[in-house]
């Protein structure tokens, strides 16, 4: 009977270097699509930046998705000039520590951004007492947590599964392409992550969707057309950012093949 700790640790002791292979029908992943987001958020009107809370959750927003962006897009440029093209065992690791940090926290931020949305336009007057400072960095720090939580945990899960191979079907160290390296059957640690982003992005898509149905129904109850715009264009860039991260993410990791 072979003994898993004794293989794992030759694996690992090995191991020093994955392997990079691009498939030419390789699709645009996340961190490629989601470059457009850090183009979009700071493009706000500058009179929101005179609102606290809206300057924190865009400045926020577009820190996290330069941050995801840089963890792997200098990377695969350096790869597409290299005829071998590799990563450390660690910097593999590393890579998936921030890309999923970043996510996850972008996620959760979407859904505290959608809560300041609604405050701001279904309880206007009460606006500066329910978005007071304390509430505005909770509301900036929660995402953080949660995100960071979410990758050390995956990580954690990750590390201890055995790899049989080093070549990462993939331009970047992506959680699927390295569960694709067990030597054995990862079906629980599949359920393991898969339950524990289902959790993430549910929670904040199922807060945004609460706060634009009773956001939409403010904005009918406003008579003139022009109030209705005015309110209307308060929430464009969050929408546009929102559509823009969850189409990505279902056409990247929702599919048969990943």
């Amino acid at each position: 009977m072979v003994n898993t700790d004794e293989v794992k640790e030759k694996f690992y002791e090995e191991l020093e270097t994955f392997i990079l292979i691009v498939p030419k029908e390789d699709k645009p992943s996340l961190d490629l699509r989601s470059t457009w987001l850090g183009k979009i958020s700071p493009q706000c009107p500058l009179s929101l930046y005179q609102d606290l809370p809206v300057f924190l959750d865009y400045n926020n927003l577009a820190f996290i998705d330069i941050s995801y962006s840089s963890a792997v897009t200098p990377k695969a440029l350096e790869d597409l000039q290299m005829e071998h093209k590799d990563i450390s065992f660690v910097g593999c690791f590393v890579q998936v520590f921030c890309f999923c940090a970043f996510v996850c926290s972008e996620c959760s931020l979407l859904g505290s951004m959608a809560y300041d949305r609604y405050a701001a336009i279904c309880n206007p007057l009460l606006y500066s007492v329910v978005m007071s400072p304390k509430v505005c960095i909770w509301l900036g720090v929660v995402p953080y947590v949660v995100g960071f939580n979410n990758a050390l945990i995956t990580i954690c899960i990750i590390s201890s599964l055995t790899f049989c191979t080093s070549t990462i079907n993939h331009f970047f160290c992506d959680i699927t392409a390295l569960l694709a390296l067990s030597c054995y059957d990862s079906f629980n640690t599949e359920m393991v992550i898969f339950l524990l982003a289902g959790f993430t992005f549910l929670s904040s898509l199922i807060i945004i969707v609460i706060s634009y149905v009773a956001i939409i129904s403010a904005i009918l109850k406003i008579h003139s057309a022009e109030g209705q715009c005015k309110a209307f264009s308060t929430c464009a860039s969050h929408l546009l950012g929102v559509t823009i991260f969850y189409e990505s993410l279902i056409f990247t990791y929702l599919q048969p093949e990943t």
